[in-house]
């Protein structure tokens, strides 16, 4: 790297970049936070949907049955 170009980067530029830096990480962590918060709500909502068409299906079956559409 030629001299000029050494002399360009200092500590105090170091620093800041290293600030810039930790400051998006902090910023990234807290929207990992949230999407972990609506995929989790996400989860229990899709696992509510899954028992009740569960029951759904057991409800029509026996509603089949009793209207003589399938057999025993």
């Amino acid at each position: 790297m030629p001299a000029e170009k050494r002399a360009e980067v200092t500590n105090e530029l170091i620093f800041e970049t290293l600030k810039a830096i930790r400051g998006t990480l902090s910023r990234l962590v807290d929207d990992l936070h949230e999407v972990k918060a609506r995929l989790g709500i996400l989860e229990m909502q899709y696992a509510s949907l899954s028992n009740r068409m569960d029951r759904i299906d057991l409800r029509v079956e026996r509603i089949e049955r009793r209207l003589g559409l399938i057999e025993v």
